[in-house]
């Protein structure tokens, strides 16, 4: 029995240890294969202000470009079932799509503007997210609206549902950045940045840059008008917390509210101020995310600050760039950060 069994011992090591050379093998080849559309961002640096930051962002961690050459970049949201990235250049009025080993490539074009001759600067979509049919909803600044793609996300059309593009007859000015409530809800934001003139623009048609919420039985709330410039905004992990940027250079700040049954707002508090920031370094607070924790990821000043859900500032992915939004992958182990011109990786799971 033992000289069968030995023969067959050596014989089952030797399987595995092939198993193993050849996984290790694939790996590389895979490894190898997303450098060749990535690089070291050398311009970026890590930094922990706290020892726990470690925690949430590695040592190991690096900043990568996996995209570049563009006007403006915005609204990363990753796909899951496809493993793919869409992020948005507003200014080309487009939508673009990356996957791991692969150049980005044009994804969706128009993406936020179906006229022609638009005399602004950000035609196109901002912030990008899934409903719960895994649909494509857009935050569209040329059109001024809430809208909804109506293809499949394997097969985009610029064909758009308007989901809602008013409030009390008027128009919006142009939604920026939008998150759903487990719900169905969707909060958010509206700005003057996609009209051609801005806050001076003549077809401006409200008076105040708004919060709202559309409920999932499409009715349309308008939660407050305390910012200049809303921008970004995220849930806390049991949705009891309601966070949003304030993108303007004059009270570059977060402010955090308290969500109520009924879906609205209140207890508002300033989550952090970073207006004395703004003249040291490029950008303000823009998007945002919260990981499982509850920790904030939020785009300001010169990178992605890194917030316990307390409001204590752990550490910030510094780019050096004006940048705008941020985006986990499913799992929540890399992020993806649209800075200026770049696109960028951040892993968290080394």
């Amino acid at each position: 029995m033992k000289k069968i069994l030995y023969p067959c011992l050596i014989a089952l090591n030797a399987f595995i240890l092939l198993q193993c050379k050849t996984e290790k093998k694939e790996n590389s080849i895979k490894e190898q294969e997303e450098h060749k559309v990535s690089r070291i961002f050398e311009e970026g640096e890590i930094e922990a202000y706290e020892e726990s930051f470690w925690s949430i962002v590695p040592k190991a961690s690096r900043i990568e470009v996996i995209a570049e050459g563009h006007d403006w970049t915005e609204g990363p949201l990753w796909l899951p079932e496809q493993e793919m990235l869409l992020y948005t250049d507003i200014p080309r009025n487009a939508i673009y799509s990356w996957k791991a080993g692969e150049e980005a490539k044009l994804y969706l074009q128009p993406s936020g503007f179906m006229g022609e001759n638009f005399e602004g600067s950000e035609p196109g979509a901002n912030g990008l997210l899934l409903n719960s049919e895994g649909e494509l909803v857009l935050c569209q600044h040329g059109d001024r609206q809430m809208a909804l793609m109506q293809s499949s996300v394997l097969e985009p059309a610029a064909n758009y549902k308007t989901l809602t593009s008013a409030f009390k007859g008027k128009r919006f000015n142009s939604p920026n950045d939008a998150t759903y409530k487990s719900n169905g809800d969707l909060y958010f934001t509206d700005p003057p940045y996609g009209l051609p003139q801005r806050m001076d623009d003549p077809n401006k048609e409200l008076d105040y840059q708004g919060v709202y919420r559309l409920s999932q039985e499409g009715e349309l709330t308008l939660l407050t008008t305390e910012f200049t410039r809303p921008n970004g905004i995220a849930f806390s992990p049991d949705e009891k917390k309601l966070y949003v940027a304030n993108s303007d250079p004059e009270l570059a700040v977060w402010k955090v509210f308290d969500v109520l049954d009924d879906g609205s707002v209140s207890n508002v508090e300033i989550f952090f101020d970073a207006t004395e920031l703004v003249t040291k370094e490029k950008g303000l607070p823009d998007g945002l995310k919260v990981d499982n924790d509850g920790n904030l990821f939020a785009t300001g000043p010169g990178g992605v600050f890194v917030f316990s859900p307390e409001g204590k500032l752990l550490g910030k992915i510094k780019t050096g760039q004006a940048t705008s939004n941020c985006a986990f992958n499913e799992d929540k182990s890399t992020l993806y950060i649209t800075a200026d011109s770049y696109v960028l990786r951040v892993r968290l799971d080394l």
